[in-house]
Formats: structure tokens, sequence, C-alpha cells
């Protein structure tokens, strides 16, 4: 990335991706940030952090079994 080029921001191109693939990109596009993977529904801290960028899950990948 150039100096001229503002670091991005957002990935809605992500959205129904892979928490792998998601996490993949945003490295390669901003490896300077912390990610979070955090569940739909979980209660988080609500102060801006410019180095953090939260991916949003809410789909059951596996049938939940016993055992």
């Amino acid at each position: 990335m150039s100096s001229s080029e503002t670091p991005k921001t957002e990935w809605p191109e992500l959205v129904c991706r892979t928490i792998k693939e998601a996490k993949e990109k945003i490295k390669a596009d901003r490896p300077d940030l912390k990610i979070e993977v955090v569940p739909v529904g979980t209660i988080v801290t609500q102060e801006f952090d410019e180095n953090r960028v939260r991916i949003w899950v809410d789909t059951v990948a596996k049938t939940p079994t016993i055992g």
C-alpha cells in the first residue's frame, strides 16, 4: 500500500466466507490489526480500538453431539 492510500477498514466481501479465509484476508490487507472472532450476541466492550477488527460469527458448522 502506498502512503497515499487509506488503510482498509471494512471487508464486506468476506461475508459468508470461512473464519480462516476472513482471518487470512484481513491479515494480508492489514497485518497490523489484532483479530477477534466473536459469536453473534456476545457482550463485548464498546470502546473503539483502531488496532482491532472483530469477525462476528453466527452459524453452527457441525451437528452438536454429546461425547
